[in-house]
């Protein structure tokens, strides 16, 4: 909702400033009609009031308010009403900070010329002295001075609007260029620092493994840990590097993506299930992609420290909440419950971000089960 500078909506303001200017024009007319030629009429007090209340859609139609108080304008003085047109003044600011200049002037010479004209309409005797006072009494109800004054101010609002638009799109700009380079200066030093470490450590056990296995050798757990995990290490750090280094172009992950994410934790050496249940073409970028952070985190968690042997993915996609739900078999037991840690913390806030709920905790039967619902007409 547009405010004004007050904290007043826009609109409001609107009908107040409508609802006065009609106000003044009418108690000039009853005031100015005792000396007024001809009878007063309703028909111009009707004309008084719609040209002042017409201003009320001036932001919303700037171009039809300057026409129907233009028209009301010639209309009250045709009608014997010599009250100044006010309310046309208002409808020429607004167009021509709407940015409708030509239609403004155009507008103007015609009503410069027809208030002559409607004034000179409203006499019943028209004598050459009667004209002329006519004419002059036209010419005084809108001044050319007023007029330019009225154009130049909404012009000086319109170009100091466009320079305050412009310098914030360069403040965003600058912000969001010093975000990228800091962006990918971390993802330098991850990868100077990092990736070489790891690599070695993912390599050499690897080695170690393959000889074990060729001499005919018993390969310990501990070093099939220590491969497993630098694998995983690898790749997460290679998921992170490529976020960063994201400019924002790639489709995020999402529902899409999750038969991959299972396979890869089967390859792991967890037999995980995945199954998807409704239209997954309604649902929203930003629920999608917190279902696969929920379900990444999960299963990770299942394969670090769950001791699980199967995991179970379950996605319901209703039309107003989609429902996500992950299961182990692993060791975890209402009696002891693991201590929530970074990657439930995450979860827990990319889910309330959108507005649902998230349960993280161990079943009766034994394991543990995560289960999160998001709404899908309100993920932003």
């Amino acid at each position: 909702m547009n405010t004004g500078r007050f904290g007043v909506p826009a609109g409001a303001a609107d009908g107040v400033i409508a609802v006065g200017v009609a106000a003044v024009l009418l108690v000039t007319g009853v005031s100015g009609q005792q000396s007024a030629t001809g009878p007063a009429t309703p028909l111009g007090y009707g004309l008084l009031a719609a040209g002042g209340l017409a201003l009320a859609a001036r932001r919303r139609a700037p171009v039809p308010v300057l026409a129907v108080t233009g028209l009301c304008a010639v209309g009250y003085q045709a009608a014997g009403f010599d009250v100044p047109a006010v309310a046309y003044l208002f409808a020429v600011y607004a167009a021509v900070r709407a940015g409708h200049r030509t239609a403004a002037i155009v507008a103007s010479v015609v009503m410069l010329a027809a208030l002559p004209l409607a004034a000179l309409v409203s006499l019943h005797d028209v004598s050459p002295h009667d004209a002329g006072e006519a004419f002059a009494r036209g010419r005084g109800a809108l001044e050319l001075a007023w007029l330019i004054a009225a154009g130049a101010a909404g012009e000086a609002l319109r170009q100091a609007e466009r320079r305050a638009d412009e310098a914030e799109r360069t403040r965003e700009e600058t912000a969001r260029r010093r975000a990228d380079e800091e962006r990918l200066h971390i993802a330098r030093e991850l990868h100077d620092s990092l990736t070489h470490q790891i690599s070695v450590i993912k390599l050499q056990s690897e080695v170690a493994v393959h000889v074990a296995r060729k001499r005919g050798e018993q390969v310990p757990e501990a070093l099939l840990a220590i491969q497993e995990a630098g694998r995983e290490a690898a790749r997460e750090l290679r998921a992170t590097l490529e976020a960063l280094r994201d400019d924002g172009t790639a489709p995020p992950p999402g529902l899409d993506d999750l038969p991959g994410l299972v396979e890869r934790a089967g390859r792991a050496g967890l037999e995980a299930s995945l199954t998807v249940e409704g239209r997954r073409e309604d649902v929203p970028a930003a629920v999608g992609r917190t279902v696969y952070r929920i379900v990444q985190e999960a299963l990770t968690n299942t394969a670090r420290h769950a001791a699980a042997a199967t995991a179970s993915v379950r996605v319901d996609c209703r039309p107003d909440v989609l429902a996500v739900r992950v299961d182990d078999d692993g060791g975890a037991t209402p009696d002891a419950a693991p201590v929530p840690g970074v990657g439930l913390l995450g979860m827990r806030e990319r889910v309330t971000a959108l507005g649902g709920r998230l349960r993280a905790e161990p079943r009766d039967g034994g394991g543990f089960t995560v289960r999160a619902e998001l709404p899908v007409d309100r993920a932003p």
